[in-house]
């Protein structure tokens, strides 16, 4: 059955609400696994942007999967975190240089692309770096089994340690076109530097520590001018931890919208000549209500608890472990709790329905759970007892709906 699209044959409206029908989702009773609307790869998500750029710079191996993007000399990628296409749609006061690079009535050229499953801040980053959807690179959400040992990997923090070249062993496309001759750079805070994520995904050329996010932007650009070819990565986190302390709609989540919109024009009014800036983000966000229907706690819940060795991913985005044996009862029991507010699949069915890409590789099919959850409705499941931190958050990402799957991707050439 041919997938449905997140892609309307008219310009996009504002979203609906993630729990309600619309975007050519089924209703609520109806949420087959093969109705869920599975990610662009190869041809408009997050691992598709960089191969386009490198390809466009004459890099050997890749090919510009997403054609309309003309091909550079230098080439900046600036990614926002947590910041999607409709949170960028909903606050045009706050992001007027922003919303003037839609794709709208203003002239502008962007438009959305989709991040991955699940969409979260580890999966997208391995995507953007390596080029490869989550199936390859091995990091299929913010928490997950390590085969090796049975224990849950936090995939962000990269704890409990593991050898990072071993879990994710691909070239980064940094690595690639710095072989290549692309001066290549990436400039973000200086605590990112040594990270195990940085080297797996983000890693290839020189890197340069910033505190401000003004210094992040002029030295930018400056790393474009150092080749005729170049390739420089800059990123910016506080958008995406407001939104998850205050929400997406709070004065404090607005106030880095407004910052941010002003950081991206600094960094296009440098762009050197034969120069592109592209926009984009690691996935978006919804804030979900503090009340028993919308957070329902795995922690507390018998039912959901019965034969699961581990919980893993994240609130809208479950990987669920069972124990030996139990599979089968755990899937049955979690379509009929949860069968209409999450799309509910058994691990070889996500991988077939393609969630994480055309092709999973062997070493990270026991990495994703026996059952996976990605949330429809406005829902979460948390776990109060052992995830008290990310429990308490309001705004929540991970899943396919279009406010957390669709993230801009805006273009300013030179």
């Amino acid at each position: 059955m041919a997938q449905p699209s997140l892609w309307p044959d008219e310009p996009l409206p504002s979203a609906p609400s993630a729990g309600h029908a619309g975007w050519g989702y089924p209703p609520l009773d109806a949420l087959a696994v093969d109705s869920a609307p599975v990610p662009a790869y190869g041809s408009g998500s997050l691992a598709d942007l960089l191969p386009t750029l490198v390809a466009g710079q004459g890099v050997p191996g890749f090919e510009q999967s997403i054609p309309e993007l003309a091909p550079a000399d230098r080439n900046c990628v600036f990614l926002i975190d947590g910041l999607g296409w409709e949170q960028i749609k909903a606050h045009p006061d706050e992001a007027p240089y922003l919303t003037s690079l839609l794709g709208s009535s203003r002239g502008g050229t962007g438009r959305p692309i989709t991040a991955g499953f699940p969409a979260t801040t580890a999966t997208s980053l391995a995507s953007v770096g390596t080029g490869l959807p989550p199936g390859a690179h091995g990091l299929p959400g913010y928490t997950a089994r390590n085969p090796d040992t049975g224990e849950l990997m936090n995939q962000l923090r990269w704890r409990p340690y593991t050898d990072p070249h071993v879990w994710q062993p691909y070239p980064t496309v940094f690595e690639l076109a710095d072989r290549a001759g692309v001066h290549t750079a990436q400039v973000s805070s200086p605590a990112f530097q040594h990270t195990p994520l940085t080297k797996i995904a983000l890693s290839g050329g020189t890197f340069h520590g910033r505190l401000s996010g003004e210094e992040r932007m002029d030295l930018a650009a400056e790393q474009l001018t150092a080749g005729d070819r170049s390739l420089v990565y800059t990123y910016y986190s506080d958008v995406d931890g407001k939104g998850h302390r205050f929400g997406v709609d709070s004065d404090a989540w607005r106030g880095q919208l407004m910052y941010v919109d002003r950081l991206v024009q600094r960094l296009a009014e440098q762009l050197p000549p034969r120069a592109a800036l592209y926009v984009t983000a690691d996935h978006g966000m919804i804030d979900i209500p503090f009340d028993e229907q919308s957070r329902i706690d795995f922690d507390e819940d018998w039912e959901l608890r019965a034969g699961v060795a581990l919980l893993g991913g994240e609130g809208r985005a479950r990987h669920v472990y069972a124990v030996p044996g139990a599979a089968s009862d755990v899937l049955a029991v979690w379509r009929e709790v949860l069968g209409e507010q999450f799309w509910i699949a058994s691990r070889d069915e996500a991988i077939a329905a393609g969630w994480f890409g055309a092709h999973v590789d062997e070493r990270v099919h026991g990495r994703i759970g026996d059952v996976v959850a990605a949330a429809h409705a406005d829902v979460v499941i948390t776990a109060s007892v052992n995830e008290p931190n990310e429990s308490a958050m309001v705004g929540m990402h991970g899943s396919m709906t279009p406010v957390e799957q669709l993230v801009p991707l805006l273009e300013v050439r030179s």
